[in-house]
């Protein structure tokens, strides 16, 4: 059995912890020498957004050797009693009895200042040690084990989709392309790739969603959810774009539009109460440091009734709001963030889940409406940055399918078994997409959604 005899940082600032002898490992964040022979240094080790003062006295034995080395960003392992601190704003510190100097960090390049979020990103290894990107780390975090624990406790089954795919589950078209095919020879007489002479004999791409998949799964599992990567080849450098992400897909059978909408209410809820409960010191940083509407717009979402709206209703508030739009609107366009922050920040003041869109500007196995013209999609729109989920009842009827696939241009061909799907026991089935990082950059309020990944690959950028 494994012996771990190293107390997190996090529990060291309990004042439950006062007069226990612990074992604290970590990294220098400042060091302060006192007069009368003291040292004192805050150590973090990534557990909690608040560092532990380590008093060093001058009776250490290497006090005027491996302590007075020590600078920002050496790593170190302190053995010592956890007293209460005399010191405001802290309720305890350690006094030490050992200090071993595990690693220096001369010149270390993150000195004690603030930097901007472009230069971090050029030191993407280092910039975890921040404060703000240790923020950021342990919210994703609570984020992830939310959805994981909403759906695991709701009998879901989770289940891992191909990330390599023949398929294009939105008839984008953006998709990277994988092949095993040697691209410094020439190509065929044609100009193109002789893909007969691939690994998989065909052309293959990078998944943009586990969606079509995780259908063929929900249709003999009842209920499944898919965490994983998803990649799209789109030339953007906003910064609400990556080129790989990671999404969260439920699919959900014996379940119509309506269910899946107070689905996505109570999951979006559960997921932001498990934050602000959980990481109350994170929170209250990016409140004050960040976006001081971070902890309001949060409660507020929790508490609130999502308002329930069709496509149709909207672009007739919209028109008639008499705002002067940057984007016109029009019926049958697709709302831009303007629209969707006009209708959750200023006409209901509330999250609000819009469906019925036009079929026109959907995609192909989102259920066709009995007018013909719409769809049961749903998106779900939130205060600051518009839609945050993404979701639709599926087509189940096999000929309206097979129509559809077409009018957008698709062969039906490759995508036989999942009309096969509507062949062997059909049944009224729906799902949502959720993409991690635009909930965590929500919840934080980072700007920069290069911000809240750990190694964001962007175009001309996949360093680290």
């Amino acid at each position: 059995m494994l012996r771990e005899d190293r107390v997190p940082v996090r529990d060291v600032l309990d004042r439950a912890a006062i007069g226990l002898g612990v074992c604290i490992e970590g990294w220098i964040r400042t060091k302060r020498t006192a007069k009368a022979g003291l040292t004192f240094l805050e150590v973090n080790d990534g557990s909690s957004l608040r560092n532990v003062q380590v008093v060093a006295t001058e009776d250490l034995p290497n006090f005027n050797t491996g302590v007075a080395a020590i600078t920002t960003g050496t790593s170190v392992r302190v053995l010592g009693t956890v007293v209460e601190s005399p010191a405001s704003g802290q309720p305890t510190e350690v006094r030490a009895s050992e200090i071993q100097v595990v690693g220096l960090a001369p010149d270390y390049p993150l000195a004690k200042k603030r930097h901007s979020f472009e230069y971090l990103r050029t030191i993407a290894h280092l910039r975890p040690r921040t404060n703000t990107f240790g923020a950021v780390a342990r919210v994703r975090n609570e984020v992830c084990r939310g959805i994981h624990a909403y759906f695991q406790s709701r009998g879901y089954l989770y289940a891992q989709t191909p990330i390599i795919t023949g398929s294009d589950a939105e008839g984008a078209g953006q998709m990277f392309s994988v092949t095993s095919l040697d691209l410094e020879k020439p190509l065929a007489t044609d100009g193109h790739l002789d893909f007969s002479e691939d690994l998989f004999g065909r052309p293959t791409r990078l998944t943009v969603s586990g969606q079509l998949e995780a259908e063929i799964l929900a249709l003999a599992f009842s209920r499944v959810y898919t965490f994983g990567p998803t990649f799209r080849a789109e030339n953007s450098n906003t910064s609400r774009h990556l080129s790989e992400f990671w999404m969260i897909e439920p699919e959900i059978a014996f379940c119509d539009i309506n269910l899946l909408q107070d689905i996505a209410e109570d999951f979006l809820k559960t997921v932001f109460s498990d934050v602000l409960l959980n990481c109350p010191d994170d929170m209250q940083f990016f409140n004050d440091r960040v976006d001081d509407t971070v902890l309001p717009t949060l409660q507020h979402i929790v508490s609130s009734t999502f308002v329930r709206l069709s496509y149709t209703e909207a672009i007739r508030i919209l028109e008639g709001s008499g705002t002067q739009f940057e984007y016109p609107v029009k019926w049958g366009s697709d709302l831009q963030a303007e629209h969707e922050r006009f209708l959750t920040e200023e006409e209901f003041k509330a999250p609000v889940i819009l469906t019925d869109y036009p079929a026109s500007i959907k995609a192909f196995y989102m259920r066709l409406n009995d007018d013909g013209k719409t769809v049961a999609a749903m998106d779900v729109l939130v205060p600051r940055i518009g839609e945050i989920i993404g979701g639709s009842q599926r087509e189940d009827r096999l000929d309206v399918l097979e129509r559809r696939i077409r009018e957008q241009g698709l062969a039906p061909e490759p995508y036989w078994w999942y009309l096969d799907l509507r062949r062997y026991g059909s049944v009224p089935h729906a799902g949502f997409g959720l993409g991690l990082e635009r909930v965590v950059q929500f919840v934080t309020g980072m700007q920069n959604i290069r911000d809240v990944i750990p190694f964001p690959r962007t175009p001309h950028s996949v360093e680290f």
